[in-house]
Parts: C-alpha cells; sequence; structure tokens
C-alpha cells in the first residue's frame, strides 16, 4: 500500500483501490494542485482548500461528502459530525471525519476539525491504523490539541497535515511547532510518500510519519 502527500490535507492512499482526501485546487491557496486518478474522493466540508473534487480524475469515481456509512469501491467508508472550530459550529459550521478501511488497514481523516473530539467519537476512532490529523492552529486544532486528540484515539500512526508550508498563503503554525511537542525517536520522516505494509506498523504506541512535499 501507499500514501502519498499533495499538500496541505489532501492524501491519496493507494491499494486495491485509491482513496484520495480533501483535494484543494491548489492555486487559490499558493501550491500545486493534485494530479491524481481515484476511486474514493473524500470531503470533510464545502470549503475551497478541501473541496475541489473536480480535480481528481476518474472515471467512476464516488465523492463522499456526508455522515454515511457505505461501501464503494472496496472501500468501506464511515463519517462522523464534528465542527471546524471550538464553539459547536457557531464560527465556521461542521466537518465530517471520515474512518474508511482498504485492504484490512483502517484510516481517519479528521479534516478541519476544530475541537477535541468528545468521549463518544474516540470511542468509534479508537484504535485505528493510521490517523491524519490538523495541527495549525487558527482554522483547526492546533500542535497542543492534537495532541489531545492522538491520545484519546490511540493510532498506530499518526501523521500531521494542515500547516504552514513554503508558499502557502494561510496564515496557520508550520510543523516544527507539532514536533517540538514530539519524542524525536517516535518522529519518522517519509518524503512525499511511503509505501508499507501492515506488518510495518508498530505493535504498540504511536509513531509519527511526517511527510514533505
Amino acid at each position: 500500500m501507499r500514501i502519498r502527500w499533495h499538500g496541505h490535507a489532501c492524501f491519496e492512499i493507494a491499494g486495491s483501490a485509491v482513496v484520495v482526501t480533501d483535494p484543494h485546487d491548489g492555486r487559490s491557496i499558493g501550491i500545486k494542485p493534485p494530479k491524481v486518478t481515484a476511486d474514493v474522493v473524500l470531503v470533510s466540508h464545502d470549503h475551497f482548500d478541501h473541496n475541489c473534487s473536480r480535480l481528481v480524475k476518474g472515471p467512476d469515481a464516488v465523492v463522499v461528502t456526508e455522515q454515511v456509512m457505505t461501501l464503494d469501491k472496496g472501500v468501506r467508508v464511515e463519517g462522523f459530525e464534528a465542527y471546524h472550530d471550538d464553539q459547536g459550529g457557531r464560527k465556521r459550521g461542521k466537518v465530517t471525519l471520515f474512518k474508511f478501511e482498504l485492504d484490512g488497514i483502517s484510516f481517519c481523516h479528521l479534516g478541519d476539525l476544530g475541537h477535541v473530539v468528545d468521549d463518544s467519537t474516540a470511542e468509534h476512532l479508537a484504535g485505528v491504523n493510521i490517523l491524519f490529523v490538523p495541527v495549525g492552529d487558527v482554522f483547526t486544532i492546533g500542535p497542543e490539541a492534537a495532541l489531545r486528540v492522538i491520545d484519546k484515539i490511540r493510532p498506530r500512526i499518526a501523521v500531521p497535515m494542515h500547516y504552514r508550508t513554503q508558499g502557502l498563503s494561510l496564515s496557520i503554525r508550520p510543523l516544527q511547532d507539532f514536533l517540538a511537542l514530539l519524542d524525536d525517536s517516535r518522529v519518522v520522516k517519509v518524503g512525499n510518500e511511503i509505501d508499507f505494509a501492515a506488518d510495518d506498523l508498530p505493535e504498540s504506541g504511536t509513531v509519527f510519519w511526517v511527510f514533505s512535499e
């Protein structure tokens, strides 16, 4: 299986099917647009830096935008309601947290989560193999809250996303603010993509995969 990062919150997860999360158009946020073909596209909310599914090629691509439970293209998807802020959505509205399973590996993409998940949601998401979590603050949770979410969900792998990168036009915090809170021995820099199998995942604790452009 392979994970490739296309910047911001957009990841391509490829196995027997290809899942793409929160595609952006690139131009609107100052980075390169994703060039990817997908079977399933997950859109956590209808904001311009997360909802550009039209750029994701694929003759029969299924676009999932709501809190549903579905099985498409061999990908089992379950959505959970959350908020884009810490005020119950009154400031920026709702987001969908997507838990999905592909080839026996479970993933969760937290989109633009703006608060620490409640105990009920954490219980549903607990123990996923790979968790994509925003850390850039301002529009999402920041580094400290991200660690609290990770501690509640306890994934084998946590992937930070939605932080300031070169060229990005959004005023959010850099990745280093998050990395400064971590034990270096648990951080693995994987470059732009990583190939892995289920046996490669840690048996205990959480390891942090850090992607770069």
